[in-house]
């Protein structure tokens, strides 16, 4: 008993640091996002309506979504791709790529824009042959998806290589010992085992490129009804002091964080409950 009490922390404490956690997260985060839908509909749901049915606020949602799905083949590719090798091989550079992975966290949104300008830009590295064959990737949507997959494709990758590396590669040496070919063994067996970090990892990446303002900014070129993401239209609207309509839209992107929340939760408790029972089939019986 006596054992038990010195590894509990007093019931204050317990309580102190409760009420510090949740009342960061009520001011930080459940305030603002309150006040965000109460500053959309302060003049009323049909006002508010109508500040979503602009042209442009319709251009940006659809761009925002269109640029998140464009990249989310990508980074699956990628993740799954990287991952596989970094869990299931040993080479030189390992720790290299792993490094570069983890270099969009490290570089500043803003950086990541400037290093597409000086690639692709007029006066770049490839401006001049973009120029004569009439391509053009700065101020236009595909170098928005650049940056955006810049930013985004670390996100997979870091769900999957923990969780591949944790479930070695038994299995698939098993499957291909018995006849199956690359794809069944990835379909059947590597697939099924990852397919709920996959899902996280997508989670992730697609809030990530919904959300993005620094890198997208600096391509974009702020063209209205052709280049602005929801992130950016809210920042124009706001500058115009137009408040209802940066609130509206706003909102679209509370919501679709909302949205993101939930999907990440049922995710997070479906890895949960999967890996819980697993660890009962696999647990020694007692004797």
């Amino acid at each position: 008993m006596k054992s038990t009490r010195a590894t509990q922390e007093p019931v204050w404490v317990r309580y102190t640091l409760l009420t510090v956690g949740l009342g960061f997260l009520f001011f930080f985060l459940g305030l603002p996002l309150v006040a965000v839908f109460v500053e959309a509909l302060a003049q009323g749901v049909p006002i508010y309506i109508e500040a979503l049915k602009e042209p442009e606020t319709r251009s940006a949602i659809g761009l925002t979504i269109g640029i998140a799905l464009a990249v989310l083949p990508f980074n699956i590719v990628f993740g799954v791709a990287a991952a596989w090798a970094i869990a299931k091989f040993e080479f030189k550079g390992k720790s290299l790529l792993i490094t570069l992975i983890d270099l969009p966290f490290a570089v500043s949104p803003v950086v990541a824009g400037l290093i597409f300008i000086l690639l692709f830009g007029s006066q770049g590295t490839f401006g001049n042959w973009l120029s004569e064959h009439d391509i053009k990737i700065i101020f236009a949507v595909p170098g928005m998806i650049l940056a955006t997959l810049f930013i985004t494709f670390p996100f997979i990758a870091r769900e999957l290589i923990p969780l591949m590396q944790s479930q070695g590669k038994d299995e698939e040496e098993a499957a291909v010992s018995l006849g199956a070919s690359g794809f069944q063994m990835f379909w059947r067996i590597t697939l099924p085992n990852i397919k709920w970090g996959l899902l996280y990892g997508v989670i992730l990446s697609n809030a990530r490129a919904m959300g993005e303002f620094g890198a997208v900014s600096v391509v974009s070129g702020h063209i209205r009804g052709e280049t602005n993401t929801l992130p950016l239209h809210v920042e124009i609207l706001y500058n115009e002091y137009n408040a209802i309509g940066a609130f509206a839209a706003a909102s679209i992107l509370a919501l679709l964080a909302l949205v993101t929340l939930v999907a990440k939760t049922i995710v997070e408790w479906r890895m949960k409950k999967e890996t819980d029972m697993l660890n009962t089939v696999l647990a020694p019986e007692k004797t």
